[in-house]
């Protein structure tokens, strides 16, 4: 008779636990959903992006590292973001409905002038929410890069060294070459001039500073220091840039309704 008792009070402890009544998860889905799966390793090191879901939104990641290739294959030695692959990316974002903003990690020692501006230009003129965070460096032509974006957060151990263009090779000793030169540092200067704070003239002063490089002209800024400034909106780490990416999110997805609505008046009048 005790031992019965002893199995009844086992078998109604057992009976306390129910089945979890939820489907197993399909370990194929969970293997390509996942940030290490195969499919996103291999999209990440083609084109140095990826895709996140998280808050009901869905956020491609972009990495704009090492130097800027311009229309001159670099060395296999160098980490390069080639033009070719961003740009195209950056219109696919645009485009696709389903993705609702883009943050964008830079880590560049700068490179080609005209492919950085031209990459600078198709972040700038993007309608969906951007948000940019230097990490480590954001030099020369990552300057137009990092302000590209709506907001731009810089970490607080970065720097940026804004420096006038320069060139290697052959160069002609002519007047014509030199104001070739000014007119190019012109259009970069008046693009970080219109997607920052700071003035053109500041902009120049920093750009032809004398008494900092030993052996080159420009001014180096930390990241405070690039705040203050006017170059960066904001000192702050990734989860900074990524609550500032859901908050512009929310505010687009907030105005597109009032937008529709006045749409449809229109069409009505």
């Amino acid at each position: 008779m005790p031992q019965k008792s002893k199995s009844s009070k086992v078998s109604s402890k057992k009976g306390n636990y129910v089945k979890n009544p939820a489907p197993d998860d399909d370990p194929q889905k969970l293997a390509n959903d996942s940030p290490i799966s195969e499919e996103q390793t291999d999209r990440i090191g083609e084109t140095g992006s990826v895709l996140t879901t998280h808050k009901d939104c869905v956020l491609h990641c972009l990495t704009i590292i090492g130097q800027i290739e311009g229309h001159y294959i670099l060395s296999q030695q160098n980490k390069t973001t080639k033009y070719e692959h961003v740009i195209p990316l950056l219109v696919s974002v645009e485009e696709d409905e389903r993705i609702d903003g883009l943050l964008v990690l830079i880590n560049t020692v700068g490179g080609d002038v005209e492919a950085g501006l031209a990459i600078a230009e198709v972040i700038s003129g993007m309608k969906k929410p951007t948000v940019s965070i230097v990490l480590g460096g954001g030099h020369s032509i990552g300057i137009p890069l990092a302000v590209a974006a709506k907001k731009s957060f810089i970490a607080k151990s970065a720097s940026m060294t804004v420096h006038p263009v320069r060139t290697t090779g052959l160069t002609l000793g002519v007047p014509q070459t030199f104001e070739y030169f000014q007119r190019m540092q012109d259009r970069i200067t008046t693009f970080v001039a219109e997607n920052s704070n700071i003035t053109k003239d500041r902009y120049n002063q920093l750009v032809l500073n004398t008494g900092e490089l030993v052996m080159d002209i420009g001014t180096i800024l930390e990241g405070e220091e690039a705040v203050e400034e006017g170059l960066i909106d904001e000192v702050g780490t990734v989860s900074d840039a990524i609550d500032a990416l859901y908050d512009l999110i929310k505010e687009n997805k907030e105005s597109k309704p009032k937008s529709a609505k006045s749409r449809s008046k229109k069409q009505e009048k």
